[in-house]
């Protein structure tokens, strides 16, 4: 249980997917101009991150891997589909993305148009692809690990958009100066939260 807790609090905080590897972007800066949205679409990511990490991990140790079909037979132990790695993490992350838009355009009609086009987005979102690959580098022990990594990556993507969109409806009020206004300010509150995030760093887990 402890190293569970350690990974998810790595990968929420030291690890974190936009402000230390820079993942997800493009959804991070259009869609957080109100908190709302923001909430929507965090909760998106840790949906789809928690689903499609463990469910990825399973299907590169049982079925893509060097060696991962000999629990067929031995025949099949010298079988390597890694080279299907990329099509098939993208094929079960688009599947997830278009099970959250139906289920979010039945919940909350609302909120499903406030996102628009940056929830079928998620799909092609670096974040949620990258959370696979790191998962692959970094050769869980279990489905359990990998599960924790995933919660912990989408939920730093969830802390970091509400975060920012918190702040952003704050300095609507505020005299920034002309040339900074919108995405300048933004860029530029992202830079300092993310040397703040750098502080965790220092915690032994």
């Amino acid at each position: 249980m402890q190293e569970f807790v350690n990974i998810f609090v790595r990968s929420v905080f030291i690890d974190n997917m936009v402000f230390a590897y820079f993942l997800g972007m493009c959804s991070y800066l259009a869609v957080s101009r109100t908190v709302n949205t923001s909430v929507g679409l965090g909760f998106a990511v840790v949906f789809v991150l928690g689903i499609t990490v463990p469910v990825n991990y399973l299907l590169e140790n049982f079925i893509l891997g060097r060696g991962a079909l000999s629990w067929l037979g031995p025949q099949f132990a010298a079988v390597d589909l890694s080279f299907l790695t990329f099509i098939m993490f993208i094929a079960i992350i688009a599947a997830m993305v278009q099970l959250v838009e139906m289920i979010i355009e039945k919940i909350s009609p609302t909120l499903h148009n406030s996102l628009g086009i940056f929830l079928p987005l998620i799909a092609v979102n670096c974040a949620i692809l990258g959370g696979s690959l790191f998962m692959q580098e970094r050769n869980f022990a279990n489905i359990g690990e990998a599960s924790s990594f995933g919660l912990g990556s989408g939920f730093g993507f969830f802390l970091a958009i509400v975060g920012i969109a918190a702040i952003r409806e704050k300095i609507r009020y505020s005299a920034v100066p002309a040339p900074l206004r919108g995405l300048g300010i933004t860029f530029i509150i992202t830079g300092l939260m993310g040397i703040a995030f750098m502080s965790f760093m220092g915690i032994e887990l």
